[in-house]
Formats: structure tokens, C-alpha cells, sequence
């Protein structure tokens, strides 16, 4: 059996849900620092794909096509007291305001600080070092929805060590061991506390909703690329037989047709490995359900 690697490869995971909100959608990966055409085209990537990150602040001339949905807003104390007679009760307290919002351009600060706490993975403090967190997230998920990856939006942590595949013959495998290069960054996502950032969702949702108008979208197609999103990572296909490559000068693709295929964003889970697409999947699952019922 040879081993082979390939050193021009190197792939960066991501998952997104807002790192504020791509932090929500803790399920994502994105792929960066490919040094050729040849390396983004085996992952399915196309550079071009990519958002510049001034353009996320440029307001659309007209509203781009997108999915529609809702995501209800939290019910308030009113909304779900009951009809029925209560006990006669003391004058009501007033209930403390929501904390004022800052403005899109000063809200980083605020987005680490609810993501983050002191038991928070290294990784996660180190992803949120970025500017213009939420804008960024806009983007970011934007190109979800498409089932593109904008690698540039969102570096983050490198798996460990280099792609990997082993030769049979004429027959080129990929490597399960290149599964666990990905696993400290799942952990990281797995680590996220769904339902608290469908809470920060709510929480900032104003300032999300600003982020995605610049790029020309209403808040109802907001609402329908997060859940459009997170039904991409539910929809990736988990294989868990050993997946076959070919390869064409210096570049690999999948000798299935079928996987060949797939959205750049499924190719990535599936590099990823069954199990840490699985527990991706897990959390998608978790945050889809706290976000259609707050």
C-alpha cells in the first residue's frame, strides 16, 4: 500500500452560525488556502464564488431572489398568559427593557461577548478576533444557501496535518485518517449551546436583518437562507464505505458521479468524514427546532 499526500492542499472547516450567527448555524465548513485552480476545483470551490468583504456593506440596487419563511419571534409574557380568571395579584412590577443595540458597525464586541465565556475552547475566542462579524455571517450564510463555501469570509482553524490518500493498484482511496483532522474544530461547534444561540438569534436579530438588507435581502428572505442553510447540512449524505478518487493532473475527484456531483458544501462534509457529519447534523437538527419554536 503507498501513501500519498498531497502537500498543496490544505483544507479549512468551518461552521457556521453567526460566529454570531454562523456560530448559530454551527454545521457549516468552508475550504481556504488552496494554492491552484486545480486544488478548489477537486473541492467543488470556485474562487469567484467568493464575496469580497467590502461588498457585504454595498446595498443592492434590486431584491435578489431567495427562499421566503419565518422565524417566529419569541412569544412575550402577555402572549402566553392564560384567559382564565388569576388570582388577584399585586400591582405588576415593570418589566426591565431589552438592552439597547449598538450600531452594525460597533457590534462585535457584543457578539463575543454572548458567544464567548470563560470556559469557551481557545478556538472559538481565536475565530471571533475577525471585524464585522455579522456582516461577515451575512455573507457567509448567503453562499450556504447556495451551496457555495466563500472561503475568505470566515478563516478559521486548519485541520491537523495534510490531505491524505492510499493507493491500491490503479485504485486511489481516500484516507479515513484525514476524518480526524477535522475533529477539534467539531468539537469546538459541537461545544455551542444551540438553543442559547437561537436566544442570541432573537437577541440581535435587528442588526442581522440590517446585514442581509445591504446585500438586498428582506427579512423574510433572511429568515428562508438560515432555514435553507441548515436544510442543506441535514440533506448531506453520510458514507460511511471507503470513497473512491481519481485523479486528473494534480487535482482529485470522486469517481462516483453522484458524489462528484454534490454542492461544495456537501464535497466538504464528506471529506469530513459519517461521524462528524453525523454530530454536524445533531446540531443543525437542535438549532432548527429552537429556532421555529422560541
Amino acid at each position: 500500500m503507498v501513501v500519498k499526500k498531497s502537500g498543496s492542499s490544505k483544507f479549512i472547516i468551518a461552521m457556521g452560525s453567526f460566529v454570531a450567527v454562523v456560530l448559530i448555524l454551527g454545521v457549516l465548513y468552508q475550504t481556504g488556502s488552496l494554492s491552484t485552480q486545480d486544488d478548489l476545483e477537486m473541492m467543488g470551490i470556485i474562487p469567484e464564488q467568493t464575496i469580497p468583504e467590502q461588498t457585504a456593506k454595498q446595498p443592492a440596487l434590486q431584491v435578489p431572489e431567495g427562499p421566503v419563511a419565518e422565524i417566529p419571534q419569541p412569544s412575550t409574557e402577555s402572549e402566553v398568559a392564560t384567559t382564565a380568571e388569576a388570582e388577584p395579584k399585586a400591582s405588576p412590577q415593570p418589566q426591565p427593557s431589552a438592552p439597547s443595540l449598538p450600531s452594525l458597525d460597533t457590534s462585535d464586541n457584543l457578539i463575543r461577548n454572548l458567544v464567548l465565556s470563560e470556559n469557551s475552547p481557545a478556538n472559538l475566542a481565536t475565530w471571533l478576533e475577525l471585524e464585522d462579524l455579522i456582516r461577515r455571517s451575512a455573507s457567509y450564510i448567503d453562499g450556504l444557501a447556495r451551496g457555495s463555501i466563500l472561503g475568505k469570509i470566515f478563516p478559521l482553524s486548519a485541520p491537523e496535518g495534510k490531505f491524505t490518500t492510499h493507493q491500491q493498484g490503479d485504485v486511489i482511496w481516500l484516507n479515513a485518517g484525514n476524518y480526524e483532522r477535522y475533529d477539534s474544530t467539531v468539537a469546538v461547534l459541537m461545544s455551542l449551546d444551540m438553543q442559547k444561540m437561537a436566544e442570541m438569534f432573537h437577541r440581535t436579530r435587528p442588526l442581522l436583518e440590517s446585514a442581509f438588507a445591504e446585500l438586498g435581502y428582506k427579512p423574510e428572505q433572511m429568515s428562508g437562507i438560515i432555514l435553507q442553510t441548515i436544510g442543506h447540512i441535514l440533506a448531506a449524505p453520510v458514507i460511511v464505505e471507503p470513497l473512491q478518487l481519481t485523479r486528473e493532473s494534480v487535482s482529485y475527484k470522486f469517481v462516483r458521479p453522484d458524489l462528484e456531483a454534490l454542492m461544495p458544501l456537501h464535497k466538504q462534509l464528506l471529506r469530513a468524514g459519517p461521524e462528524n457529519t453525523r454530530r454536524l447534523q445533531q446540531q443543525a437538527k437542535a438549532l432548527r427546532e429552537a429556532l421555529l419554536n422560541p
